[in-house]
């Protein structure tokens, strides 16, 4: 009678296979002699022959908790909505039968290269965003090089005195933050404690201004009549720079084009929703990163202080974020007009 197949042979049972095989007998003739299946020797040989030994090696680790299927499907589920909560994975896998905790939902999507990352936080594209900025990087790709250092590029921003931003966890790959399922999408300006008006070059930064009360096109007019040619002086631009601002309605108005217009001032047709294009977006982390550091304790000191960070910026850096302009354009052309990694 043949021995029934079993988790494992008893350790004799093994030790008497080995024996057999190192006295000369093939493996046909050992599973006959000891009833045990070809293929069992082969394996009990096979081991010995690697490790020198039949005895029960320890196993690589505990079984999983969460099956193939069970896990496949946590990922189906992350891929269809990557900011869902593991707590709303718990209840999903509760419901396929495989009740599993926290920690083996994580791991599981960890072995799937998805790992839970804060959601950057991007504008809201339509088709007719995305058709312009295609339209505008294709137009501008060909001088982009030579066009961005003559380019006078300009923002507002708000700073908080102690600001802390929402986040929202996504579980995404490596190199897929940019991704449009990956982002959360925001309108411009979230709040905070002073607004700034500014702008900077290849050459360097030029003017900063604290906006008081609140904006609008007659007061940004003004600040364009203070500040904007005395910083392309200061920069060296000559009188044939180009000026670059978004299409907030405050710098579409009326009152502000005529006053360009009046000026000779050539204006960069911009692309709406593209703060990814303009690299003047870095130089605000920079300062609100090196802002925060300094620790400003009223609004008095987080002026002065943004005005000295401002200031301290090297041109360099400036120097390498414009350079970056033609990278943006090709981004923006391979994600098809959507957002992209800057």
């Amino acid at each position: 009678m043949r021995i029934m197949r079993s988790k494992e042979l008893p350790k004799e049972l093994r030790d008497r296979i080995v024996a057999r095989h190192r006295s000369g007998q093939g493996y046909k003739r050992i599973s006959a002699a000891l009833k045990v299946p070809k293929s069992t020797v082969a394996s009990i040989i096979l081991k010995w022959k690697k490790f020198g030994t039949t005895r029960t090696l320890p196993r690589p680790g505990r079984p999983a908790k969460l099956s193939n299927r069970g896990r496949r499907a946590l990922v189906r589920e992350v891929k269809k909505n990557p900011k869902i909560t593991v707590a709303e994975l718990q209840r999903c896998s509760r419901e396929m039968g495989e009740s599993s905790t926290k920690s083996t939902i994580t791991a599981a999507l960890h072995q799937s290269g998805l790992y839970g990352r804060v959601a950057r936080r991007k504008p809201l594209l339509s088709a007719r965003h995305m058709k312009a900025r295609i339209e505008f990087a294709k137009k501008n790709m060909k001088d982009s090089q030579t066009m961005s250092n003559k380019i006078l590029w300009s923002d507002e921003t708000k700073i908080e005195l102690f600001g802390v931003n929402s986040k929202r966890y996504v579980w995404r790959k490596p190199g897929t933050a940019h991704h449009l399922p990956n982002t959360i999408p925001t309108v411009k300006h979230g709040g905070g404690s002073i607004m700034l008006w500014g702008c900077f070059s290849a050459a360097g930064t030029g003017r900063l201004v604290a906006i008081e009360g609140k904006m609008n096109a007659a007061k940004y007019r003004d600040i364009l009549e203070e500040n904007l040619f005395q910083s392309a002086q200061d920069l060296r631009l000559g009188r044939r720079f180009t000026f670059q601002q978004d299409n907030d309605p405050k710098h579409t108005a009326k009152i502000t084009k005529e006053w360009l217009r009046n000026n000779s001032v050539t204006v960069l047709d911009w692309p709406s929703q593209s703060p990814d294009l303009n690299p003047i977006e870095h130089l605000w982390r920079d300062l609100k990163m090196a802002v925060h550091q300094r620790s400003p304790s009223n609004l008095t000191e987080l002026e002065r202080i943004c005005k000295e960070e401002w200031q301290r910026i090297p041109k360099s850096r400036c120097e390498k974020l414009v350079a970056s302009f033609p990278r943006r354009l090709m981004a923006v052309l391979a994600q098809k007009g959507a957002s992209t990694q800057y």
